[in-house]
């Protein structure tokens, strides 16, 4: 069983790192029983900055083998050749890390969804494998993404948490799928509340936002209520 943990890069700095590390720690605790922490402020500053002085990947490696972190023999780091732009990092683990790698990222253009409806779906921990959720997506039709609700309750599109506008302050599901990092710093921030919403509901909302570790709030990628169609 493999996990992934995706983080925004952007000119040589990652984002909310505090928040990935608790979720990946968490989740090889219960799911594996670590007891054992990952560093990963550590591991991934010394990786950013070594591309930074444009050491070569064997450099990078070396350096972060040496810190007392769970690691596997195979690990590797991959394609962060410049630091400049906005990067996609993405690490892949079981009980110790096994492959970050790099990959350039654009905003995506998402102006409509589809509302799917699925009971069964369970995605509480960012698994690698996401064949439940992309047998949903593939039912989007001429949409751009899916809006997934389960038990009667609004939950999360194919990759992203969602936030609705009700005039006055953001709403955002209280029982998402998965609990993302860029959700909870909103919280944590008093920036957004929860509260169970379900398809009746959304006629109390104009808009909607979705947010994930790469889509931040202030990127704004919004989506009009009146877009979603079933």
């Amino acid at each position: 069983m493999q996990l992934l943990e995706t983080i925004r890069f952007e000119n040589g700095r990652f984002s909310n790192l505090s928040y990935h590390q608790k979720r990946m720690n968490n989740s090889r605790k219960e799911l594996f029983g670590n007891e054992d922490e990952i560093d990963l402020v550590n591991i991934l500053k010394r990786s950013s900055g070594f591309a930074i002085r444009t050491q070569n990947d064997a450099d990078l490696q070396s350096a972060i083998t040496r810190i007392k972190n769970p690691i596997s023999p195979g690990f590797q780091i991959t394609n962060l050749k410049e630091p400049d732009g906005v990067f996609k990092c993405r690490i892949i683990y079981s009980k110790q890390i096994e492959k970050i790698e790099f990959i350039p990222y654009q905003l995506p253009k998402i102006r409509t969804l589809k509302i799917i409806v699925d009971d069964q779906i369970e995605y509480n921990h960012k698994y690698l494998d996401r064949n439940q959720l992309n047998h949903l997506y593939r039912q989007r039709g001429a949409c751009d993404d899916i809006l997934i609700v389960k038990n009667g309750l609004i939950t999360d599109t194919w990759f992203a948490n969602i936030l609705f506008f009700n005039g006055k302050e953001w709403i955002t599901p209280s029982k998402p799928l998965l609990k993302g990092t860029q959700r909870s710093k909103l919280l944590d921030q008093e920036a957004i509340k929860t509260a169970d919403i379900r398809l009746d509901d959304l006629k109390y909302f104009k808009k909607a936002r979705i947010i994930n570790a790469m889509i931040r709030f202030e990127d704004g990628l919004e989506i009009e209520v009146g877009n979603f169609s079933f």
